[in-house]
């Protein structure tokens, strides 16, 4: 008899203020669907001691099987010197190897992008467009600028043309219900998954 295949391996990154028992319903759910679970606030990321808490994490979004990112006001830790926050690098590092990543977004963010929209850049409609010299006070809603850079990421903005933007679905959420069903849809059938991490000969499973 063949052995059971592994548990795929789903690491959950945002920040962590503000949303500490979303967090623990999310890992519960996921855990529950039979994923094994790498979130830094569950206490459950793999930790390498002899490298930084910053690699650590790096070193956790290469290896996963599977990436959720959830964007929210806040930006997370940073870095000296005005590096981007780990949150903001994690997603980087799984959009950069391709890794299959699904993103949730708070509707304040949404909101918070169309308005100050017309500020953050110049007139060119085409990415990548420059930016203008408008200074951004953090907020109760939007914690830092960066925010939406990382919304602006994991849309892909990055690559000019719509038709080749590929993994850029970004989920909307105004209540932790929004967030539970997106869940659901997306996790529950664990075999769905596994032909998105194996899928056959030809194309998509």
């Amino acid at each position: 008899m063949a052995a059971p295949s592994p548990r795929p391996i789903i690491m959950v990154s945002s920040s962590v203020y503000g949303i500490e028992p979303l967090l623990n319903q999310i890992h519960g759910i996921l855990s529950g669907y039979g994923y094994e679970v790498w979130m830094s606030h569950a206490g459950t990321m793999p930790v390498d001691p002899r490298i930084s808490n910053f690699d650590n994490c790096l070193l956790a979004a290469e290896r996963c099987s599977l990436f959720l990112g959830i964007i929210t006001g806040r930006y997370g830790s940073g870095q000296p010197n005005g590096r981007p926050s780990i949150t903001q690098q994690e997603m980087d590092r799984a959009i950069s190897i391709d890794k299959p990543r699904w993103f949730l977004v708070h509707h304040d963010v949404v909101v918070a992008r169309q308005l100050l929209q017309q500020y953050r850049f110049t007139t060119r409609h085409q990415p990548p467009r420059p930016r203008t010299s408008f200074r951004f006070k953090r907020t109760p809603v939007l914690e830092d600028i960066r925010v939406l850079d990382m919304y602006e990421l994991a849309m892909r903005h990055d690559v000019a043309n719509l038709d080749d933007r590929r993994g850029n679905w970004v989920q909307q959420y105004i209540q932790d219900e929004d967030v539970f069903r997106y869940l659901d849809a997306q996790f529950s059938n664990v075999e769905t998954i596994q032909g998105i991490l194996s899928p056959p000969e030809g194309g998509l499973p």
